[in-house]
């Protein structure tokens, strides 16, 4: 049964996390095994699936990118956020679109590795909570 904390917690996934945590054995795989079991709200735009699309085929194959993201839309937890404006925020324009998708979503958290995302750390407005994996797991390790 997902405690209430949990099931509340809305977030977006870079590409580079959700790679990195795929493999059953990697480090990181606890955050897939979470959203399997509904821990966590996922949320997501065409734009990002198709992101995840094209880096999968790239990593693993055709099927395993196919397979992944069927299950990924089919999960309950698994949400379109729908952006309807774009913040510009980061300087490498593919990764605006993890931070659209957090903004329009009203996310908690946007879990990414990629350096690009330390700017908006110093942005006020919109606040955008980007973690590392490492750092989300400490900061939610007593709720699960």
């Amino acid at each position: 049964m997902k405690t209430k904390l949990l099931m509340e917690l809305k977030i977006v996934i870079d590409t580079n996390v959700l790679v990195s945590s795929l493999s059953s054995k990697s480090n990181y795989h606890w955050l897939i095994e979470l959203l399997l079991e509904e821990k966590f709200d996922l949320y997501i735009t065409d734009e990002i699936l198709f992101e995840y699309e094209e880096v999968l085929k790239a990593k693993y194959s055709d099927r395993v990118a196919t397979d992944f993201l069927t299950a990924l839309k089919e999960l309950p937890n698994v949400h379109f956020a729908h952006v309807y404006f774009r913040w510009n925020l980061i300087a490498d324009p593919d990764d605006n679109k993890f931070v659209d998708c957090y903004v329009a979503a009203g996310a908690n958290y946007l879990l990414s590795h990629d350096s690009h995302f330390s700017v908006v750390r110093q942005i006020n407005f919109p606040k955008v909570n980007v973690m590392k994996l490492d750092e989300f797991r400490n900061t939610i390790k007593d709720l699960l």
